[in-house]
């Protein structure tokens, strides 16, 4: 390019845009809002925005920019604007009732979506707080709080303790943060702050340990106090796309420039755009998507040799070699050029020719043995790096166990990384069954056509690792028609992976509350699936060759197959029990909803705490209500307390679900309500065992005459049964595939309306 030419496309780029670098708008509509640059799809005035969607038309006046009332801090075209959202509050006053709070509502996002870029934070002591969204598909999430007896000053991470976080999902339209606490007592307790704060904020905007800044301060008790947040604006991400249509139906309608290129949204509906490699700037406007000088920007740096000079072209730039140099195509640099007189005889060129025959075969031998070494350390790397994601995975952990369990009753097959990939098409999000607190389960198809379910575990955390081995040593000593049967594992990858056979018909959780089946489960199926629960359970508290504790019983852990007969699954959270013990001490894991109030209490894990779950799954199967709601009145929100209630005041039809009540069941379904109540009693010496529910259930079945527990077992106390223990999950939300588990706590109060 001659230098007039240069110098005219500089005049005329400067004259389209004062700053090149910055100009991210259309011709003559307005730059910046305050302290923010706006960016073409976004804009203030009329054709200076894209009018199609009325999500990027946005306000500027003198106190900032805002978009449908919310503060815009920063707009990206890389589809992604961030707005500022102030944090949910609830104080308490001494006698521990709520006093004042707010719970912000974000329903005005128009077309934007909540991204996964945002992290939800609860803080305070003996709090928990919850997110429920609302877009493509409902959802709910959250995170629990707790403190010592004692304030801990010195550790200020958000660990948990005065502080808790977990990851938000991107596609939301709408949300709701709420925070609450927990605990249950009325005394005054010194370490706790009388205001409890929960909101979601962009990741690395907050931080639990900005004490440190001078950002909190100490109240008179020498405690940190967060009042501050009340009147604090938190960013929060949204993201955005352009119209509702893929790539391939706008076609050449798209707003995508020259050198830019088109793709699909991946969190809503339609496309964004992003300038191909070598070009910058805004991909959404005319021309927007400049060239990359690499030989002059100390962005974009070339990678030519001292050797050769840098020539831009058009998305990228060529390096010839300078004069006196050659390239080396095979070293891919540019050599010393040397010119040589011309021999003077034959025996010249006879020498030359020899140095030149002896210098390429020494090279060439130098070459095999460079590579031949090569091979043989990736390969041996290759083999230290597979030892090493096996030990990682838990390999010796599970030779342990295993050899210290006794003779395992499942043929466990050893899969390759290499199978694995082809029977999920290299884990392809088509092929994704569910996903879950320990990890995603895939539909995976194996060289001889069989489908299988394949459960990829997290990382990040070691006590997952844990857990997927004690996944494989509990179904290792499992063999019973109504448990999902174990295939195999594979341990040589970076994340370990377990194999299932596949079950093709959903969980009952699905066919009870979700939308993917017709929920039209008769009374016979019902009890016939209790019967097949209750017998399976029973298997694993009696038969089992070591006695196994399931910890974590409820409907969407129970898959479903062709024929309606039930598949116990996910026993991540399962504990084998020496035979010299009736009971285990262990953290307290399960699902809110289902998880006995006296293990929680306790921390005692017994046989009676499985009972308790399975009487929750009853009540369900009979109500066809979840087992907690937070969307149904106060007094039903949790199914136990409910269920229970309505049976001792002679008003079990109000709760029985009308497609299974009929005048020929009417005592078998009384009879079946009577054992779920005596399962979910309080103290786990009052319920019955696992053997007696399944002989009671199985003589329903039969039509014969039932054994009455009335005498052994007295009636409930009006509010014995907690509200529910367990985590903050999306179940009730949504469907699960069943073959995962949520763990962590928490205690609601029944009282509080919580």
């Amino acid at each position: 390019m001659k230098l007039q030419e240069y110098l005219f496309l500089v005049a005329m780029f400067c004259l389209s845009c004062t700053q090149p670098i910055k100009c991210q708008t259309k011709l003559k509509c307005p730059e910046k809002c305050g302290n923010v640059t706006l960016e073409f799809p976004f804009g203030t005035t009329p054709g200076c925005y894209h009018e199609e969607d009325p999500s990027f038309n946005l306000t500027c006046n003198e106190q900032g920019l805002f978009f449908n009332g919310f503060r815009v801090v920063n707009i990206s075209h890389s589809s992604q604007i961030s707005i500022t959202f102030p944090p949910s509050y609830a104080c308490y006053n001494k006698s521990g009732h709520l006093q004042n709070g707010a719970a912000y509502y974000n329903d005005r996002l128009g077309n934007l979506t909540l991204s996964d870029n945002n992290t939800l934070f609860a803080v305070g002591c003996d709090t928990y707080a919850f997110v429920t969204t609302s877009g493509t598909r409902r959802n709910s999430f959250g995170c629990i709080s707790v403190c010592d007896e004692e304030p801990l000053v010195t550790n200020r991470e958000c660990n948990g303790e005065g502080c808790c976080q977990n990851p938000v999902s991107a596609g939301s339209s709408w949300y709701i943060v709420r925070p609450y606490r927990f605990v249950n007592d009325t005394s005054e307790r010194p370490y706790r702050s009388s205001c409890i704060y929960a909101f979601v904020v962009e990741d690395g905007k907050f931080k639990f340990n900005d004490i440190e800044d001078g950002k909190f301060k100490l109240n008179d008790k020498g405690l940190v106090d967060y009042s501050y947040l009340q009147t604090r604006r938190l960013p929060v991400v949204l993201d955005w796309s352009i119209g509702g249509q893929t790539c391939n139906q706008v076609g050449n309608a798209s707003l995508c420039s020259v050198n830019s290129t088109c793709s699909n949204s991946t969190v809503r509906t339609g496309y964004v755009c992003k300038c191909e490699p070598g070009y910058y700037g805004n991909p959404y406007l005319k021309d927007g998507c400049t060239d990359i000088d690499e030989c002059t920007s100390t962005t974009y740096e070339h990678n030519c040799t001292e050797n050769s000079n840098c020539e831009n072209t058009n998305g990228s730039f060529l390096c010839p070699c300078k004069t006196g140099y050659h390239k080396d195509n095979s070293a891919m640099s540019c050599l010393l050029t040397e010119i040589n007189e011309k021999p003077d005889s034959g025996s010249a060129d006879y020498e030359w020719a020899k140095i030149f025959l002896g210098t390429t075969i020494g090279f060439l031998c130098i070459l095999l043995v460079v590579t031949f070494i090569q091979q043989r350390m990736k390969h041996r790397k290759n083999a230290e790096l597979r030892q090493h994601f096996f030990e990682q995975n838990g390999g010796g952990m599970l030779r342990q166990r295993l050899s210290g369990a006794g003779p395992s009753n499942v043929d466990v097959k050893i899969f390759t990384e290499e199978g694995m990939k082809d029977a999920t098409s290299d884990y392809d999000d088509s092929r994704i069954l569910g996903q879950g607190g320990q990890g995603t389960v895939y539909k995976g198809i194996l060289p001889d056509n069989s489908i299988v379910a394949i459960k990829k575990a997290r990382l990040g955390d070691s006590s997952q690792v844990e857990q997927f081995i004690n996944e494989v040593l509990v179904l290792s000593q499992i063999n019973h028609r109504n448990v999902v049967k174990l295939l195999g594992c594979c341990l040589e990858t970076e994340i370990p992976l377990l194999v299932y056979e596949f079950i093709n018909s959903g969980t009952l959780f699905d066919h009870l509350h979700g939308s993917l089946f017709d929920s039209s489960l008769t009374w016979e199926h019902r009890l016939r699936i209790a019967v097949e629960i209750a017998g399976t359970l029973a298997y694993l508290h009696s038969s089992a060759s070591i006695p196994i504790i399931h910890r974590d019983v409820k409907t969407a852990n129970i898959l479903l197959d062709e024929n309606l007969t039930a598949k116990v699954a996910d026993f991540g959270a399962s504990r084998l029990i020496p035979m010299d013990k009736e009971q285990l001490t262990t953290m307290v894991q399960g699902t809110l909803g289902y998880l006995d109030p006296e293990y929680y209490n306790t921390g005692l894990l017994n046989e009676k705490s499985d009972v308790y779950s399975f009487g929750v799954v009853l009540m369900e199967l009979l109500t066809g209500q979840k087992a907690l709601c937070f969307d149904r009145p106060q007094y039903s929100k949790h199914l136990v307390s409910y269920f229970t209630s309505a049976t001792k005041e002679k008003r079990l039809h109000e709760v029985i679900d009308g497609q299974v009540m009929n005048e020929k069941n009417q005592r078998e379904i009384q009879e079946a309500a009577r054992v779920a109540v005596e399962c979910t009693r309080v103290t786990g010496e009052e319920r019955p065992k696992m053997k007696e529910v399944a002989a009671e259930l199985e003589g329903l079945r039969a039509t014969k005459t039932k054994h009455q527990w009335s005498d052994n077992y007295p009636e409930p106390e009006e509010n014995e049964h907690l509200l529910g223990l367990g985590i903050l999950s999306a179940q009730g939300e949504t469907s699960s595939t069943g073959y995962d588990s949520i763990k962590n706590v928490a205690i609601l109060d029944i009282e509080a309306g919580r």
